[in-house]
């Protein structure tokens, strides 16, 4: 038995097309002057489709979807609102889907067709990106490019075949929403389960900022596009010389009221939260850009965690999200050895490890036979020094310290790269039919990130098409990691690599992944630190007609 933004932009070139299913429902009139659709269904003014490429609510993606075979429907009620958040020994004021953090698990199994509706209580429009799924185009949540934004007091009714089974999660697609408490985990179970175990345990970790000290997303995101010339240097005169600031306040700096795509950041903003000199040899170099006071395990800190109750012996399948914005977790079971079995959805060649890697975004499920006691489950905030926190417990024993560190945090550590795809879901070998190269190019100083050198607007286009093989060539010109995301696909990782659809690019490093071009659309390409995404490094693959 199992127990279980892009802020918003001009509509030149668009494809929010004007289906119903492509129209944010909501009451009265958009922000624009349209009317917007209402539950009815019926469609508000379109707008223009790019031209030559295939639009989100095309017959090719109406051909894709019957192709997946929906099937006996799963609805589900969501409701994105402000809400008093119990972090553990911390409330905090932040945004969350209903009272719950993460948001309440959505379990689905495979081959069955998802029907969410989204209640938009926020006092701003938002959305829902449903992060890792191959779905049909016009539900993947990307506001201005495959949807309208869902207005303040409006809704919009998410349904779509999920055909492959896998841990996945959702989150807002809308400015830098995913870093409050706007994400929840999303499970789809296989219903030929290969996989023996007793018990599961999804674990979300997050890096959390918003509502301590006056913080948000939106006041670190305009203290950080000031850039280090600006506003970081202005910390005591640090630069980059190692030194973790941990908790400590930065002078309690007032940053005033920004204005973040028609957002007014609330005053006070908080202390400043940019991190200088937070380093990771793992990760090249630069760990992250935030000095995010917390790090959460299922929305506690480590001062009240989680605890998951087992019997010694259990198999337990622990699956591990990263939800956070700027943190990559290196995580430990002390006292046990960990079996990997997928990432990012797919199965691999199963890989015992003391410890893994997980960059923003990406997902990895492992299965541990679990010992007699108490155990930590840690994950060290790469490079920040700070670490989430949850508890096993199959017997009896003091918990441990919140400042616990389980020696398998320095023991034999696994990366993606090190890890083959299972048999049946390998890419086969064939010679790309195109190849596009990517330049991933900023600095912390000036806050430029991009793409090619090209901040994100959304009349961006690198063509594909239909049936090609396609490689996407990275080529981190910079001096942070950043961890790459496509929407809408699996890519392969070289060499009979996992499959994946988030991988981290080291600084100074190329990383060549395949995939099959075989879901038309126009799909997001982006790093997955909300930072860098909402700065400019996200651009749009589209499918030619």
């Amino acid at each position: 038995m199992r127990t279980h933004t892009r802020r918003a932009v001009l509509g030149a070139g668009i494809a929010a097309a004007g289906s119903g299913l492509l129209t944010a429902c909501s009451s009265g009139s958009g922000t624009d002057g349209t009317k917007d659709a209402g539950h009815s269904g019926h469609a508000g003014d379109p707008a223009e489709a790019p031209e030559g490429y295939v639009s989100p609510d095309g017959p090719e993606v109406a051909a894709a979807e019957a192709k997946r075979g929906p099937g006996p429907v799963r609805k589900v009620a969501l409701t994105a609102t402000a809400a008093r958040l119990d972090l553990g020994g911390r409330t905090v004021g932040s945004w969350a889907y209903g009272d719950d953090l993460p948001g309440k698990e959505v379990r689905i199994t495979a081959g069955d067709t998802l029907e969410l509706t989204l209640a938009n209580h926020l006092p701003e429009a938002t959305s829902l990106h449903w992060h890792g799924l191959a779905l049909r185009n016009d539900m993947d949540g990307v506001p201005d490019l495959t949807q309208r934004p869902v207005k303040a007091g409006g809704s919009f009714t998410y349904r779509f075949a999920v055909s492959h089974p896998g841990t996945y999660w959702f989150h807002p697609h809308s400015g830098v929403q995913q870093d409050r408490g706007l994400y929840a985990p999303l499970i789809v179970e296989d219903p030929k389960e290969p996989l023996a175990y007793d018990k599961e345990w999804v674990v979300v970790l997050d890096d959390w900022v918003d509502g301590v000290d006056g913080s948000t997303p939106d006041a670190v995101l305009a203290e950080l596009s000031k850039g280090m010339d600006h506003g970081g240097m202005g910390h005591g005169g640090m630069g980059h010389g190692g030194m973790d600031h941990g908790g400590m306040k930065h002078g309690g700096m007032d940053h005033g009221a920004h204005s973040m795509g028609g957002r007014a950041a609330p005053s006070p903003a908080g202390p400043s939260r940019m991190l200088m000199g937070a380093t990771s040899k793992l990760l090249g170099g630069d760990a992250g850009d935030v000095d995010h006071p917390y790090h959460l395990a299922n929305g506690r800190t480590p001062q009240d965690p989680q605890t998951f109750r087992a019997r010694p012996g259990d198999r337990v399948r622990i699956r591990l999200v990263n939800a956070g914005g700027d943190t990559a977790y290196r995580v430990a079971l002390g006292g046990h050895t960990m079996t990997v079995t997928h990432t990012d959805g797919y199965p691999v060649t199963h890989a015992p490890t003391d410890a893994l890697l997980l960059g923003m975004g990406e997902r990895y499920d492992v299965v541990v036979t679990v010992k007699d006691g108490v155990f930590p489950l840690t994950a060290l905030a790469e490079g920040k020094k700070r670490t989430a926190l949850a508890v096993l417990r199959t017997g009896g024993g003091a918990a441990p310290e919140e400042s616990v560190r389980p020696k398998e945090l320095d023991g034999r550590l696994l990366t993606a790269d090190r890890l083959k795809a299972d048999g049946p879901v390998r890419l086969a070998a064939r010679k790309p039919d195109r190849t596009l190269r990517f330049d991933l190019t900023g600095s912390m100083e000036k806050y430029d990130w991009a793409v090619n050198g090209k901040k994100y607007t959304p009349d961006q286009r690198y063509p594909v098409r239909a049936g090609e093989r396609v490689r996407l060539s990275f080529r981190n010109n910079t001096t942070m990691w950043h961890p790459m995301h496509l929407h809408g696909h699996a890519f392969a990782l070289p060499d009979g690599g996992p499959r994946k659809d988030t991988a981290i690019v080291l600084p100074g490093r190329r990383l060549d992944v395949d995939l099959d071009a075989d879901n038309p659309g126009l799909w997001m390409l982006h790093c997955h630190n909300v930072y860098h995404a909402e700065s400019g490094m996200m651009t749009v693959l589209g499918y030619r007609k």
